[in-house]
């Protein structure tokens, strides 16, 4: 399909997101939490799955929570995945990674290192 300014939508084919991950602050963790954001932005369709990984590995020792997916005006979906840890937890992590997977397509991952941040 082709809508008005030459927008195409092409129904079936998906895309990829982009991940960004972004770190803790320095406040919160002054708290003794430890909050990490991953952003997917420009996905098609909604149903790609975030699930995180801390030092390459997966667990249920943390808290993880998704928002619903948002659909933009280019027609594709913005979501965000959370992981909630003690600032204890983070100071002994040495990275995390947030990764897309949708059917049989190739997974879109996004790694942090700690050492990438102040703290």
């Amino acid at each position: 399909y082709t809508f008005g300014g030459g927008t195409r939508l092409d129904i079936g084919s998906d895309v990829r997101p982009t991940l960004t991950v972004l770190p803790p602050s320095n406040e919160e963790l002054e708290q003794g939490k430890a909050t990490l954001m991953c952003l997917a932005n420009k996905g098609f369709p909604s149903g790609w799955s975030l699930a995180w990984k801390v030092d390459g590995s997966s667990s249920s020792s943390w808290e993880e929570s998704r928002s619903p997916a948002v659909l933009e005006k280019d027609a594709l979906y913005s979501w965000s995945s959370t992981l909630r840890l003690s600032a204890d937890q983070w100071r002994k992590v040495g990275s995390v990674t947030c990764e897309a997977t949708q059917g049989a397509q190739a997974p879109v991952s996004e790694n942090l290192s700690r050492d990438q941040c102040s703290q």
